[in-house]
């Protein structure tokens, strides 16, 4: 593909704008630990949910929700859960709350606050700062193989080379330039560059999503989706099986839907809410969703924030994933059964703007992906240094050393991530095995200590500690073992090795100090097994009220559910022109929007 001059130059001004951004904000933010990580906690609330909801667009992930769409249909809806993307909901309920009031810079600093700063404490720091940054690895990866992907097909030019003997195809060089240039300016201009720069994203990238809305819904008819499309693909819901035949449309999508194992849908879906919940509970990994949670101002703020990233985050990002979609459906199937089996399912979103956007808007679309790309790659880059510097390096290693030597070494921290981050991508080669692998197996490794730190009092340092390395080991081999098996089906056999290390660590060593988990309880306040501690409390301050919202909170998850999957279905519904079903999830959202004013929003300050 050739690009006209007026994209080209349009794309080449985002990159100098967001670099000029980054060294800007460099000195503010190379101050202190503290600005160059949270932005010294005074970045307003809706500047940081804007900032989340563009981290959250990333480019592989927007390909990836491209393609479920143009196979699945609206089913591909459900899909998503494996993240699973409703984790979003429980944190803006009282998750963020609960993270926010510990005025922590990090997650394994907050575990630090959970089970004290004795052996087992140090030993649940050190655990939980491993799987940060063994995730970071594994979503730097992840980006890896989506950028290459993507601007292969758009830039012109032939990068592949050979260094040292080691052929690296174009794909992999325009990976490496793009993150090279991502990963400058996070380093210069910390948190502070990062929110800049993300919510300039944001706004290109909501110009983008209408544009291609636009384009979408003035091209394409519903009759000639309806045409393109197998009987079911515009059905939202379903049965046991799948029953999504696309013998007499394009049969290649036949042996896609059979790779990805998706054909139990039933099965599948029930799996992913078994998954979700603990998941969910968990809170949020170690990334940069909890790095926005911490940077807020206060607990109100923080929820707020959450509730903000999904409410501008879901409607424009469906829009452009729908229009897209039936473009490509309409226009490009007969492109498709040309190539027969060869079809790389995963270049649908890229092949559909080298089809169907016009010069100039072209230009602004590829700026608004590499920024969503960008941006994403950005907040994962700004969030993993702070568990190397703040968690090991200060606290185990030199705890008295100025503000500027902790700055630098975060410095040094971003570029040895990122270079190892490079290495696992150079040897990936799907989006959606990488996807499978991290929502499914090292989240699964997650999920059971993660769930028990909240909710029972009894869980010690150990326990945590046996718990995570349990499901770290399992999230590792148990693929390994079973090949041949979905990742996300290996998910009870990983939660069940974390939760086996979690209960015999707990048992067999004795519970964390009691003013440890009174100082917990009465500064974070979840709801759970928390009687004896309680009580322990109450007899020191008897005017002290434990958490008693468990019912609301529950409430308001179900109804935050439907709501986010409202947001979801909106877009696709109105541009497979089925009004009825728009206008009734149009209602519903109103319902649940109410809803959610009534017994959440005007509930924060309290």
């Amino acid at each position: 593909m050739h690009l006209h001059p007026i994209d080209i130059g349009i794309i080449l001004l985002y990159l100098a704008l967001t670099i000029a951004l980054g060294f800007w904000v460099s000195k503010r933010a190379s101050s202190s630990l503290s600005s160059y990580f949270l932005g010294d906690n005074s970045i307003k609330w809706y500047y940081l949910g804007l900032s989340n909801a563009s981290g959250m667009f990333d480019i592989s992930g927007t390909m990836w929700t491209v393609t479920i769409l143009f196979v699945y249909g609206l089913k591909s809806a459900w899909i998503p859960w494996l993240w699973p993307v409703w984790n979003q909901v429980f944190v803006m309920v009282f998750l963020a709350i609960w993270l926010r009031r510990s005025n922590v810079m990090t997650g394994a600093e907050w575990v630090t606050t959970r089970f004290g700063d004795k052996l087992g404490g140090r030993l649940s720091h050190i655990i939980i700062t491993v799987f940060a940054i063994i995730s970071v690895f594994g979503f730097i990866a992840y980006f890896f193989v989506g950028i290459g992907k993507f601007a292969t097909i758009f830039f012109p030019w032939d990068l592949s080379t050979n260094i040292a003997g080691f052929q690296l195809s174009s794909e992999q060089v325009y990976a490496f330039l793009i993150i090279a240039i991502t990963t400058l300016y996070v380093i210069k201009g910390g948190m502070y560059s990062v929110v800049i720069t993300e919510v300039i994203q944001f706004v290109i990238m909501t110009i983008s999503c209408l544009v291609i809305g636009y384009i979408a819904f003035t091209q394409v008819s519903g009759a000639q989706i309806a045409e393109a499309v197998p009987p079911g693909w515009d059905q939202l819901f379903f049965g046991w099986e799948l029953n999504l035949d696309w013998s007499n449309h394009l049969a290649s999508v036949n042996t896609k839907i059979e790779q990805d194992g998706f054909e139990m849908i039933g099965y599948l879906v029930m799996m992913m809410i078994f998954k979700g919940m603990f998941a969910s509970l968990a809170g949020p990994v170690p990334s940069y969703d909890m790095q926005r949670v911490l940077s807020t101002r206060s607990p109100a703020e923080a929820a707020k924030m959450s509730g903000l990233t999904m409410l501008v985050l879901y409607a424009p990002r469906y829009l452009m994933v729908a229009g897209f979609a039936v473009l490509a459906l309409v226009y490009l199937t007969p492109e498709f059964q040309a190539m027969g089996a060869a079809i790389d399912f995963e270049t649908v979103l890229p092949l559909a703007i080298e089809r169907f956007v016009p010069v100039g808007f072209q230009g602004l679309l590829l700026a608004g992906l590499l920024a969503a790309f960008m941006g994403t790659f950005a907040a994962f880059i700004n969030a993993a240094p702070a568990y190397i510097v703040n968690d090991l390096y200060k606290k185990y290693i030199r705890p008295d050393a100025p503000q500027k030597t902790y700055v630098r070494f975060s410095y040094l921290s971003s570029l040895v991530l990122v270079i190892i981050g490079i290495i696992a991508g150079f040897f990936a080669d799907s989006i959606n095995g990488l996807t499978l692998w991290i929502t499914s197996a090292l989240y699964g490794g997650y999920a059971a200590a993660n769930v028990l730190k909240w909710i029972w009092w009894r869980f010690n340092g150990y326990g945590y500690f046996f718990g995570m390395l349990g499901g770290l080991l399992a999230s590792t081999f148990v693929p390994q073992l079973m090949p041949d098996v979905i990742d996300i089906y290996l998910f009870p056999i990983i939660l069940g090795v974390s939760f086996l290390g979690c209960i015999l660590g707990t048992f067999l060593t004795p519970p964390d100090e009691e003013e440890v988990l009174k100082n917990f309880y009465r500064n974070t306040r979840p709801w759970g097994f928390w009687n004896p501690i309680i009580k322990k409390i109450q007899a020191d301050d008897p005017d002290f009220v434990p958490n008693q919202d468990f019912r609301r909170d529950c409430f308001n998850v179900l109804v935050g559910i439907v709501w986010q999957m409202c947001l979801v279905v909106m877009p696709v519904y109105l541009l497979i022109r089925n009004t009825g079903a728009f206008l009734l999830c149009l209602a519903i959202f109103a319902v649940t929007t109410y809803l959610l004013k009534i017994y959440w929003y005007d509930k924060l300050e309290a």
